[in-house]
């Protein structure tokens, strides 16, 4: 075991000596394996930060929700070209014929939308208004950090009560406590009975769902009742914009029109077919026009896991490459190295060193470059992902798997790649060695 230990120091020793004495080739030998590592964490990070953000896309928008929003009609039934005109987009009617027929409901929740100015004696700032229910807590998972949310008894009285969300209550309120104080939307004053905790904004293929850190929320009842559309002229919101009477002529606003109905199901149903029953009986109601959009936000975020599964497999390819290179490096540069101490080995082959001893040799070295790269790469990977969160604006999670992935693959890559020159050496004629110049 002495032997042992001692014949490994000696190994180490002069690979040491022998790698230091040619720095730059050495330097430029470990590139490979550098930058391989640095792609690898690199990648990987990029992945971890995507996953983490379909996480909390998961939480913000509900992996059993489904969301029916509001649109402008794309195309126009054979009623309608005769003349005869309705309301178009979705309506407190439709989610009271949901809440009835669909029986896998397990909540529902209904939005009305606007944006008004919002003032105080503190500040004043633009908000997005929304009038819901109390279930509109549980389907979306609000979380406050002060005060309570709405309870059936705001919607039955109208009451003027509103929680606000994180930013509203910077801009509105600065650094003073809001519990309980009014706040003016438009010409109505409000009292603030809760704070939203800030939360990621929610994404939609369809459109942007309201920004919550900067919205305020009152009950749907007050909204609708205190802040009434009208028929003519009126605007109603539709991608996170509002616009007009979504370029049909025999298509009007009706004062019922909401922006969002946002269904929770029960576990066991399986929500493709629970949204296409949905997507029927909306139909069915507005006569075929198209004036609503049904999202799944759990297909959203399978799409997208797909979408950055392939990049995974293409930056996975791209970094496997680099570390391959990097690996043909240190077998190239340890072949010449051998032709180079050709009579070394001869020398230390004669007076008593075994065909193991100069593999040992030799392995060292490659193993010593391929730690020495590893580390810059590691270094090189960090790096990367602070400058790719910087100017890129993506999300990267650099974890401990990732980089210990990355140090052992580059570790055996090197020694894979070490061996033969290291057999190599080792099979070297012990004369022709000695006699070689």
């Amino acid at each position: 075991m002495k032997n042992t230990l001692t014949r490994y120091r000696e190994a180490t020793t002069i690979a040491v000596e022998s790698l230091l004495l040619h720095k730059a080739r050495s330097f430029l030998t470990m590139l490979g394996i550098v930058f391989g590592v640095g792609a690898v964490i690199a990648m990987l990070s990029i992945g971890e930060g995507a996953r983490q953000e379909s996480l909390e896309q998961i939480e913000v928008l509900g992996v059993r929700n489904i969301i029916i929003r509001s649109m402008p009609a794309s195309d126009q039934s054979s009623d309608d070209a005769k003349g005869r005109v309705r309301p178009f987009g979705i309506s407190r009617k439709d989610a009271d014929a949901l809440r009835q027929i669909c029986s896998f409901a397990e909540r529902l929740t209904v939005n009305w939308e606007s944006d008004v100015e919002a003032r105080t004696y503190q500040g004043s700032t633009s908000v997005t208004l929304i009038g819901t229910t109390p279930e509109h807590a549980d389907i979306f998972n609000v979380r406050l950090s002060r005060g309570s949310f709405l309870i059936p008894h705001h919607m039955q009285s109208t009451a003027n009560v509103c929680i606000i969300g994180s930013e509203a209550k910077q801009k509105l309120f600065g650094f003073e406590d809001p519990m309980h104080k009014l706040v003016k939307l438009d010409d109505q004053w409000f009292t603030v009975i809760g704070i939203m905790e800030s939360k990621k904004d929610a994404m939609t293929a369809e459109a942007a769902l309201p920004a919550m850190n900067s919205s305020i929320i009152i009950p749907l009842t007050t909204a609708m009742s205190k802040f009434p559309r009208e028929e003519a002229g009126s605007t109603l919101r539709f991608g996170g914009r509002r616009r007009g009477r979504g370029g049909s002529e025999t298509a009007y606003l009706d004062r019922t029109t909401i922006d969002q109905i946002a269904m929770q199901v029960r576990p066991e149903t399986e929500i493709t077919e629970a949204a296409a029953v949905i997507t029927r009986l909306l139909r069915q109601r507005h006569n075929d026009q198209i004036d609503f959009t049904v999202t799944i936000p759990e297909q959203l975020i399978e799409q997208s896991q797909k979408t950055q599964s392939i990049f995974n497999i293409v930056m996975g390819a791209i970094a496997g490459i680099s570390l391959l290179v990097g690996g043909i490096g240190i077998m190239n540069i340890m072949l010449a190295s051998v032709l180079e101490r050709t009579k070394e080995i001869g020398v230390r082959r004669a007076i008593g060193a075994t065909r193991a001893m100069i593999i040992t040799q030799f392995l060292t070295e490659a193993t010593m470059l391929s730690v020495a790269g590893g580390v810059m790469g590691i270094l090189l990977g960090w790096l990367l992902t602070e400058v790719i969160t910087a100017y890129a604006d993506w999300r990267t999670i650099v974890s401990v798997w990732s980089i210990f992935l990355a140090f052992t693959v580059a570790v055996a890559t090197g020694i894979g790649f070490g061996f033969y020159p290291a057999k190599r050496a080792a099979d070297k004629d012990v004369i022709e060695a000695l006699r070689y110049e």
